[in-house]
């Protein structure tokens, strides 16, 4: 399999090569050169698979010429082994035709464990086979932070620097990020949003010295590898609720774009998915676009799902390519124009051509806190603020008028907001015993200005001490 960029301009990369790159030299996202299908026949024989062999088979075309089966399979194996599950991703009924997939089993309570754990494995094998070292910086919103940190802690060769906006993640996420103490591991709390936070990230891939010298990784969603990897959830569910002999929808909390972006994936790889719904909170960027066609940047407003607290959705780049037909110069165009004014429109045909897929949804923090003591009293289900939004999006812009199964995706446990979760249930979530004493742990943390020097200042002593 190979990859190209969304803008054009970059090489043509095997997966080997994307996974240690992350963003492409010409600041677009790569992707498959094409997207492989599966037949109906094909799907029906993944019925009755482990999660960890689905993961295999759906993650098999893209890795392809990169690993060999087995290679896969005991990065798969040992990713999965920590989680608590023994279904890796349970399905919880909620009503008729409604459904949540739980996705918080693993170490750090949130769906991007799914596929940081793999990428973790994958990035290990990769440096060992070439004896190379990576620096990994990443920016965080609250969950990616702290899963990245579990997946990559004490690895040989990687150091990890992950940016979060300050004061703007839930107590227990940045501690589930300050507490790990592991040399390899530096969390930084930058004065801004995680727009500010992504936007430095970017930076550092764009300037190719700084990006050379300290072999600059990445494993925000920018890292195609974290799409790929969540693809499989979707492959779960839908095997479970009657695939291929039956459509569904998926219902999803998102504010990057690149988990509902998996949900595509899978639909293009051969998944009867008749609709997907982007869920979001006051930072509704992508339902406002959804309704009109125009994306229009905003001022990030602090919610109660943090998560989400984003107005530039980087993934929705790899969506936009596909959409004007891989027309690279066109995409780079909307991108700079979106860089310079906050804004740029699809055209008309292509603005109802998503509506044939896709929905938006957005509810506030006085609705997230209604839905989430509503969805207790009528099903006894305690939900975070973020996957209560994907409930009530899948009920509100889903099932109602298809007559499918709607799947919410419960993205995080809701042990992480235990002060809204609270307020609304009268019940205060707890930690799992594993995670018992995290309030008490002492914290690591390093405060730096939104300035992309003192970032790479910060970098190179971090990465230089660690090193020597």
């Amino acid at each position: 399999m190979r990859y190209v960029s969304t803008r054009g301009r970059a090489p043509v990369l095997t997966f080997d090569d994307v996974l240690l790159a992350g963003l492409a030299e010409d600041g677009g996202l790569y992707v498959p050169s094409h997207w492989p299908t599966f037949t109906p026949d094909d799907i029906r024989d993944m019925r009755g698979l482990s999660y960890q062999e689905l993961a295999v088979q759906v993650m098999g075309p893209f890795v392809a010429g990169a690993l060999t089966d087995d290679e896969l399979t005991q990065v798969v194996e040992d990713a999965y082994a920590s989680f608590t599950h023994p279904a890796i991703a349970p399905l919880r009924q909620l009503g008729p035709d409604d459904w949540v997939m739980e996705l918080f089993h693993g170490p750090t309570l949130a769906f991007k464990d799914y596929a940081l754990q793999v990428v973790g494995g994958l990035f290990d094998l990769i440096l060992a086979r070439r004896g190379e070292r990576v620096t990994v910086v990443g920016a965080t919103s609250g969950d990616t932070g702290s899963a990245a940190i579990a997946a990559l802690r004490d690895r040989a060769a990687v150091d990890v620097v992950i940016l979060l906006p300050k004061g703007r993640v839930s107590e227990v996420q940045r501690r589930q990020m300050t507490t790990v103490e592991s040399p390899n591991v530096h969390v930084v709390a930058v004065d801004g949003t995680f727009d500010d936070c992504q936007a430095l990230v970017k930076s550092l891939f764009a300037d190719v010295a700084f990006r050379d010298e300290v072999g600059l990784g990445a494993v925000n969603s920018i890292n195609w590898a974290r799409v790929m990897a969540q693809t499989v959830y979707y492959f779960w569910a839908a095997l479970r609720l009657g695939a291929p002999d039956r459509t569904l929808g998926f219902a999803v909390p998102t504010g990057n774009f690149g988990n509902v972006l998996a949900g595509w994936v899978a639909r293009q790889m051969g998944l009867p998915i008749e609709r997907l719904v982007v869920g979001s909170n006051r930072n509704d960027i992508l339902a406002r676009f959804l309704e009109t066609g125009t994306m229009s940047r905003r001022p990030v407003e602090q919610s109660y799902s943090p998560s989400m607290d984003i107005q530039v959705s980087s993934n929705f780049e790899r969506l936009l390519f596909e959409i004007v037909d891989r027309d690279a110069p066109e995409v780079e165009r909307m991108l700079r124009q979106f860089a310079a004014t906050g804004s740029y429109k699809v055209a008309e045909p292509l603005h109802q051509e998503l509506l044939g897929l896709f929905r938006g949804y957005r509810l506030d923090d006085p609705g997230t806190e209604q839905a989430i003591a509503d969805l207790y009293a009528a099903t006894g289900e305690i939900l975070d603020p973020h996957s209560a939004i994907g409930v009530m999006a899948g009920r509100v812009a889903g099932h109602r008028d298809l007559g499918t199964p709607m799947v919410a995706l419960a993205t995080a446990h809701p042990a992480k907001f235990p002060e809204v979760v609270e307020r609304a249930t009268g019940v205060r979530p707890a930690l799992p015993p594993r995670l018992a004493d995290l309030m008490t742990r002492p914290e690591r943390l390093t405060d730096l200005p939104n300035d992309v020097e003192a970032v790479k200042a910060l970098v190179r002593q971090r990465i230089a001490g660690g090193r020597a």
